[in-house]
């Protein structure tokens, strides 16, 4: 029984070793260590040997199937990890590239364009465009200017007086 656990062994690692892809390697774990595989079968039979047998059989059969294991997990990383990097390979971007043209989404609101078009006109007579607050305060239109009290431009037929 130990020769047939050691050529388990050997085949195993061997078969492992010239795994392919993760799907060729799953197929192989199920073929080692799943529920009908060999190796299983021959751990369940350790109860029907003799005594002085079972010790020996039952640690190298565990032994084997630990070192399958690890095997497997190995080789597994190793592929997964080769398969992301064929995958981020062929999907990368060359970031020097131009990009795409940004297509206009949407249109602007049919008071912005009339505003424009008539900036358009002014700005073409000489004009300059100033945007600023419609309403000033009291401080920017006369205290700020130095204007007196009785300056008639604080006088109520020459300002706005707005509710704040």
């Amino acid at each position: 029984m130990l020769d047939r656990i050691e050529s388990i062994h050997d085949e195993g690692l061997a078969a492992i070793d010239r795994a392919g892809g993760s799907d060729e390697l799953e197929e192989l774990r199920v073929r080692l260590l799943g529920r009908k595989a060999e190796l299983p079968n021959l751990l369940r039979g350790v109860a029907e040997l003799p005594p002085e047998e079972r010790g020996k059989v039952g640690k190298r059969a565990n032994e084997v199937r630990q070192a399958l294991t690890e095997r497997l997990n190995a080789v597994k990383a190793r592929i997964e990890s080769a398969e992301l990097d064929t995958r981020l390979a062929a999907d990368r971007i060359d970031v020097t590239l131009p990009g795409d043209p940004v297509e206009p989404v949407g249109r602007h609101h049919l008071i912005s364009q009339t505003l424009r078009e008539i900036e358009d006109v002014f700005v073409g007579l000489g004009f300059t465009v100033v945007e600023g607050p419609e309403v000033e305060t009291v401080h920017y239109n006369f205290d700020a200017l130095n204007h007196e009290p009785t300056h008639p431009a604080r006088g109520r037929a020459d300002t706005f007086y707005v509710a704040e």
